[in-house]
């Protein structure tokens, strides 16, 4: 292999590693900048060498990819990304291609590009019946129940045709996101990086009252379909949208020349900080739907749009101080306090410093006039040290070598970044532990937060998260702001958890690196407590997830005498250790059902996921690859169309016999 493959090869690799994190697990590592730059790399390199280039290269698809947690979709037309640019160079280049590509007169709408996560919403006759993430451009997620807790999409638009489609941006407000992030803290758990990561985790949540209480936002940004209705231009669209109740991005306007369009772009660059949500740059798009037809899509993206991205914001201040807070886990974070200032339209105090080999590695020293970003984050960070402004009496820091909460002594393991407090009965990890436990992805013991928690701590009344359940209805009920309803509505929680399948007692264990979905994993394949105490190294390296690093992380876990006691405890109380995993039937594997009409009995995303239980797959359309259509009253043209190319059309009485 010579060097141009090989580089080839790795850019390709880099690329789906970072498509990974921002598309499925909503936490990029690097900005869109760093990003492209490695994307435009590999572009000029597959037209250099063409003859190394891959079928499944980054450069030919959307990088995302839909969960098998959710039932798929199959979207009627592909979702596409758009090209980025990032100056005023591109954009005239941009400009010019339209130009030779067209020969005529053409306008350009600008409208503001929100930083959220793209959907895809089905009405039929008005009502909503489907929605969907856009998952990899050609397959998406199934996420109408998340997407009905959306108070921005009605479920009956104001006016409709048969069969409307529309694109949109969900996202979190700035407001919305700081509450989010405040609760975070407080329940000990990770804090979301930017609001973006926010709306795409609570949206794919598989709890749609997760969704419903994370007060999500959308901006509809495009008509797909909408049949019995003509459209000339995209400006008519927008308008069409807000007919039917759907809310439009503010400032959109249209100009008929390149100069003023990046004039507005300008324009928008100064609001940008004081929306009341995130936007990370604009989107400009040919404003004839005719010209859209005759300049047509590459593999990827439209060539009658880009986006214009904006830089990081970035500022300079004074650092004041360092201090560290305390995790869960007993990680010791080193966060910077900073001279008050201005960035993004908030006024920034506090900034993330990563961990000590950050500070060291960039030289940063308290009383250093330093960097501060916000790349799209509300979290800022120090991005570095102005060394040429650093007085005479800054002060190299260094990690604190006991816990600033308990006192006990830190230790720092050679092989990571992070410095810890080693001491299990840390109140500061106690308090944060429990917390965990409690919380909705673990036990889900409605109304232990962090005040009860914190109370019965200070009361003596509960050391670890296995006394939970040996608390007593007069022990809640006789602390400051409870009463005894109150406290018979924590009792009944705390029975109902007892119940919970094993994955959620895994998962609020708190074992460094078991996520809640590798807690399933687990559960799922050991069956019992008792079998996952036992699992050796090579079994747990066995199961989908886990790596060596997760593997003795739980093994280490176990070692600890005090965890068996917290576990021979929770036994003793009668919390369930079984999984209630049952076995998959893939009956419907490899089969797509279009679902159209109302039927008798059942929603249509109740079959839908009937659907995807049985393996099966759904999709929006009816084509020559769709298996069954499901038909109720008021089937529009899908059952005209499954009837011309001869597909199995089943009444809901017929599919339900299928599941039997």
């Amino acid at each position: 292999m010579d060097f141009f493959e090989a580089r080839i090869r790795e850019l390709e690799r880099i690329l789906e590693y970072h498509n990974n994190l921002y598309y499925n697990n909503d936490s990029p590592e690097i900005s869109d900048m760093e990003y492209d730059k490695l994307l435009r790399e590999l572009e000029d390199l597959e037209k250099q060498f063409p003859e190394y280039k891959s079928e499944n290269s980054p450069t030919n698809h959307v990088g995302g990819k839909a969960s098998s947690k959710f039932s798929p979709v199959i979207h009627s037309v592909p979702m596409e990304s758009l090209q980025d640019v990032f100056s005023e160079e591109e954009l005239i280049e941009f400009d010019n291609r339209i130009k030779n590509a067209l020969g005529e007169d053409y306008e350009y709408v600008v409208e503001l590009k929100i930083d959220g996560l793209s959907v895809s919403v089905e009405y039929e006759n008005g009502k909503m019946v489907r929605g969907s993430t856009r998952g990899d451009g050609v397959t998406g997620e199934d996420v109408t129940e998340n997407l009905r807790t959306i108070s921005d999409i009605p479920d009956i638009l104001k006016e409709y045709q048969p069969a409307i489609e529309v694109r949109g941006e969900v996202y979190m407000s700035t407001k919305v996101f700081s509450e989010l992030n405040e609760l975070q803290e407080i329940y000990g758990q990770k804090l979301f990086a930017n609001p973006r990561n926010a709306a795409a985790g609570s949206l794919r949540q598989l709890d749609s009252k997760i969704t419903a209480e994370r007060k999500l936002s959308m901006f509809a940004f495009n008509v797909q379909k909408a049949e019995g209705v003509e459209f000339s231009t995209h400006l008519e669209t927008l308008h069409y949208m807000e007919k039917c109740g759907l809310i439009t991005a503010p400032f959109y306007k249209v100009f008929d020349n390149i100069e003023d369009v990046y004039k507005r772009i300008l324009e928008i660059s100064d609001l940008r900080g004081s929306l009341p949500f995130e936007i990370d740059g604009v989107v400009i798009k040919i404003n004839s739907l005719r010209q859209r037809e005759v300049l047509g899509s590459t593999a990827k993206t439209p060539r009658w749009a880009v986006a214009y991205k904006f830089p990081a914001e970035e500022k300079e201040t004074r650092l004041i101080d360092i201090v560290v807070q305390v995790g869960r886990t007993g990680v010791l974070t080193p966060n910077a306090v900073l001279e008050p200032v201005r960035l993004a339209g908030t006024t920034v105090r506090k900034a993330t410093l990563h961990n000590i080999d950050n500070i060291l590695n960039k030289d940063i020293r308290i009383g250093d006039t330093v960097i501060v970003r916000k790349a799209g984050d509300i979290i800022p960070e120090v991005v570095s040290s102005v060394k040429e402004k650093r007085p005479d009496n800054t002060t190299v820091y260094s990690m604190p070598e006991y816990c600033p909460v308990c006192g006990e002594k830190t230790y720092r393991n050679s092989d990571e970044a992070a410095t810890r407090c080693v001491n299990s009965s840390c109140p500061a990890q106690l308090l944060r532990t429990i917390i965990h436990f409690a919380s909705r992805d673990a036990m889900d013991i409605d109304g232990m937060g962090p005040a009860v928690v914190s109370a019965l701590i200070e009361n003596n009344i509960i050391s670890s998260f296995a006394d939970l359940y040996y608390v007593k209805a007069e022990d809640i009920s006789c602390l400051e702001r409870m009463g005894e309803k109150s406290a018979d509505n924590i009792m009944s929680a705390i029975e109902k958890s007892k119940d919970n399948d094993l994955s959620k007692l895994i998962f609020g264990l708190g074992i460094r690196f078991v996520g809640a979905k590798t807690a399933k994993n687990l559960s799922k394949n050991l069956k019992n407590m008792d079998a996952f105490m036992s699992a050796g190294i090579d079994e747990l390296i066995a199961i989908d997830d886990i790596g060596q690093k997760v593997a003795a992380s739980i093994i280490e876990f176990f070692k600890d005498e005090s965890n068996i006691r917290l576990i021979d405890k929770l036994k003793a109380a009668g919390v369930n250790m079984e999984s209630q995993e049952t076995e998959i039937d893939d009956r419907f594997r490899g089969k797509v059902f279009v679902l159209t009409g109302t039927l008798p009995t059942m929603k249509r995303d109740e079959a839908s996921k009937l659907i995807e239980q049985y393996g099966g797959k759904t999709s929006s359309s009816v084509s020559k690859k769709t298996d069954y259509v499901l038909a109720g009253s008021d089937a529009g043209s899908k059952l005209d169309k499954a009837n011309q190319l001869g597909i199995t059309v089943i009444t809901e009485e017929e599919f339900l016999k299928m599941t039997e």
